[in-house]
């Protein structure tokens, strides 16, 4: 028997509704507009206000921001699923001429290509982007701060680089790809590169005093795939249930996880507060949660998509100010809320359809040396190595199709795992990497490298 979606709790949606009514207050925002997605669908959506009588709705747009870097990084991961190119390969290669070609594809998606944070002045998003209207204007004589790889350096070049590469690949503009590619398929009819009605204005508001000043639009022309979008969090709640399910007429899920897993090596304060950056996508720890997304800030507006994968909840947050409300943690706190007050249930638990018999041999205790691990055949067709107590090297594994398999994350991710057999056929031992399981702690029975004591086990007297 199975239980149907239902919408959340009444306690569960005023306390949704009394922490952006606190972030709105204490943030001192014009507007803040927020949304919930669970089991890939919106489940809530709340506004405060400082007009009377006035609470935008899911279809006000505001602008995101950097939350456009997802959306270009997902048109380059389409290009590579394709076979048009390679995360590895240079972007000279594909866009000659930048004179920032050296930087891998991989590394401009991850912000480690040693790129400058900003273009040369004057301020980008406070300015004409017809002030920079070739790519050696983003990029000015000195693009490289840093060398490529060594370090993670968040860079508006970047991404901008990444459209431009968008464009050469396709043949035709970014924001003509990026509609045709992702916004139609995905119905975000109300994301688009200019504003349009109804939207919410930008502005500033005074530090020590409440007052407010309105902040220029400007259109960023070249540095658009870096932060140009207007959108709402109708569409972002959409956007968010793909970024977890996936899409096979946009990018499959496989893929998408790849964007969610940490691809640069983060800076000593990132390790102590837990951020790690991905292929377009921030990974950030909340309490003992790990959530991935994406925030965004251009002069007047504030935007935050976040996903608690494990827990299928996922928030959008949006404001209309400068400076303000944390929209990160508002929106933590609103996966958090349903995450504890509604906990996911669980698809019930059902066995294989088959399994092999060869690879259910396999099942249960063994030691790489003295450290105790058991392996488990799972519903899904994986197998998972784990320690049996405390913390150690885990990892779940894929069939191969040739008796072998491969591991999927951690310290094994890509060692191949095969069992060795002795000649009557009996599984000997498994081997991951050239390291040595055996079933019982340094079986003298098995095939373990340098040798067992023959004299055995023993104590001290």
């Amino acid at each position: 028997m199975t239980t149907p979606q239902e919408d959340l709790l009444p306690a569960t949606r005023r306390a949704l509704l009394h922490r952006i009514a606190v972030a709105q207050a204490e943030g001192r925002a014009p507007s803040l507009v927020a949304a919930v997605v669970r089991g890939g669908r919106t489940v809530w959506h709340g506004s405060r206000t400082s007009v009377d009588g006035h609470g935008p709705d899911e279809n006000v747009q505001y602008r995101i921001g950097s939350i456009t870097k997802t959306f270009t990084a997902v048109l380059v991961m389409r290009l590579r699923d394709e076979g048009l190119l390679d995360l590895g390969d240079p972007l000279e290669k594909h866009l000659p001429g930048t004179g920032a070609g050296e930087a891998t594809i991989a590394a401009l998606l991850s912000h480690t290509s040693g790129l400058a944070a900003e273009s040369p002045a004057p301020w980008w998003e406070r300015t004409p982007g017809s002030l920079r209207p070739e790519l050696a204007d983003v990029l000015g004589e000195q693009p490289f701060l840093h060398a490529a790889g060594r370090r993670f350096h968040y860079s508006n070049p970047g991404y901008t680089l990444l459209g431009a590469l968008v464009e050469k690949l396709r043949g035709a503009p970014w924001e003509e790809v990026l509609r045709s590619e992702v916004l139609e398929p995905l119905d975000l009819r109300r994301t688009s590169e200019r504003p349009q009605a109804p939207h919410a204005g930008g502005w500033a508001v005074h530090p020590w005093a409440d007052v407010m000043l309105p902040e220029p639009s400007e259109d960023l022309v070249r540095m658009a795939p870096a932060g140009q979008l207007w959108s709402t969090t109708g569409d972002l709640a959409r956007f968010a249930a793909f970024l977890v399910q996936g899409d096979d007429r946009v990018l499959s899920a496989e893929s998408l996880l790849e964007m969610r897993t940490p691809a640069a090596p983060p800076e000593s304060a990132d390790v102590m507060t837990g951020y790690a950056y991905g292929l377009g996508l921030e990974t950030r720890r909340s309490g003992e949660r790990l959530l991935v997304g994406h925030t965004g800030s251009l002069p007047g507006f504030l935007a935050s998509l976040t996903i608690g994968v494990e827990d299928d909840v996922a928030a959008v947050v949006l404001a209309n100010c400068t400076s303000g409300p944390q929209v990160f943690t508002v929106g933590a706190d609103l996966v958090r809320i349903v995450a504890e007050a509604e906990p996911r249930i669980p698809e019930p638990w059902r066995p294989l359809a088959d399994v092999d018999p060869s690879v259910l041999e396999w099942a249960g205790q063994w030691y790489w040396g003295t450290h105790g691990f058991a392996l488990r055949i799972t519903a899904d067709g994986l197998i998972a190595l784990e320690p049996l107590s405390g913390n150690g090297r885990r990892s779940r594994f894929r069939a191969n199709g040739d008796g072998t398999w491969t591991g999927l994350e951690g310290y094994y991710a890509g060692e191949v795992l095969r069992a060795v057999r002795s000649p009557d056929g009996v599984v000997n031992h498994l081997d991951i990497g050239s390291f040595v399981f055996t079933r019982q702690p340094y079986d003298e029975s098995a095939s373990v490298p340098g040798g067992v004591d023959p004299d055995g086990w023993r104590g001290i007297g």
